[in-house]
């Protein structure tokens, strides 16, 4: 069908300025903090089953471990109103960058985000911002050579909210390995997930393990996409209350390590988004699976330019 001369020229219309896309120092990691992420009030933050503070924890971590330093961590900017208007409608939303990064530097890691029950129309299960939906519409509208994305959502719950934005969009795959029989058993939105896997009460590590390696090939080699944006929930950890799976620490870590090392042999730019996690212990987790990450040599100082596709030293 052939496009007008109006319809050319909005789908060729110039991005809009922003801040968000600002060139980051090679001395930095591509790990993108803002202690805004930590939310507190007046100690009611305690009464929440979700661990408000943990993503200062991760950082804190990190830095117990030399691995970053204030001054070689990325700095998350706010989003503006314009910002906002590429997914949603008037709606305030917190950070972004981090999917650029993944681009320039083969991967990236933001302390937080993940929020995937939001879609670009409501919020919902603790998730106020469509993260995951604006990040893959920026790398669409903003990075050139970008134009499939794989969403690899490994949290314990569906992740509806990006899954009803990407319902139509053949340019987004989606993974899903999730609880059968928890929040948020949303059935209209399982239309729109490539890859479905759904786990019973109690999956364990070898059961899990298994799952995501076999069917994470089967997405990757089905429609290999030029970035993988992985939702790393670590509310899979046994003893979880919301999560309802049984899968160890060492579970998870091993989980993350199967996702970078496929991403990492394909060469296909990944951002991870640490998404679901509602247990004190989950902070420690997360930090020592970066450091896994780095000591297997699936991130570190060397990286390759999506474009030039050649190795870089930071």
């Amino acid at each position: 069908m052939k496009m007008s001369q109006k319809e050319v020229k909005e789908d060729k219309k110039t991005p809009h300025n922003t801040q968000l896309y600002a060139d980051v120092p090679s001395t930095c990691w591509p790990i993108v903090y803002s202690p805004e992420y930590n939310i507190t009030f007046l100690g009611l933050e305690k009464l929440h089953p979700f661990d408000a503070g943990k993503w200062g924890k991760v950082i804190n971590f990190l830095k117990e471990e030399k691995l970053v330093t204030d001054d070689t961590i990325v700095e998350a900017r706010e989003a503006t109103e314009e910002d906002l208007l590429v997914v949603h409608t008037r709606r305030y939303l917190n950070k972004l960058k981090a999917g650029k990064l993944a681009i320039e530097r083969g991967w990236a890691i933001n302390i937080g985000g993940g929020f995937h029950h939001c879609s670009s129309d409501k919020g919902g299960g603790f998730c106020a911002y469509a993260d995951i939906t604006l990040a893959v519409k920026f790398l669409f509208e903003r990075v050139e050579g970008v134009a499939k994305a794989t969403v690899v959502d490994l949290d314990a719950h569906q992740g509806n909210g990006h899954e009803r934005d990407f319902m139509d969009d053949n340019k987004v795959y989606i993974m899903d390995v999730y609880n059968r029989y928890i929040y948020p058993g949303d059935g209209f939105a399982k239309r729109a997930i490539r890859q479905k896997v759904e786990l019973d009460w109690g999956t364990e590590d070898r059961e899990y393990l298994n799952k995501v390696e076999k069917f994470l090939e089967c997405s990757l080699n089905e429609v290999p996409p030029d970035i993988i944006i992985y939702n790393a929930g670590t509310d899979i950890l046994d003893g979880d209350p919301l999560g309802g799976l049984a899968i160890s620490p060492q579970g998870i870590i091993s989980r993350d390590e199967i996702v970078f090392k496929a991403a990492r042999t394909r060469k296909i730019p990944i951002l991870m988004v640490t998404s679901g996690g509602y247990q004190r212990r989950t902070a420690k987790i997360i930090a020592d699976s970066i450091l896994n990450l780095h000591s297997h040599g699936l991130i570190d100082k060397q990286f390759v330019g999506h474009e030039a596709g050649t190795t870089l030293s930071l």
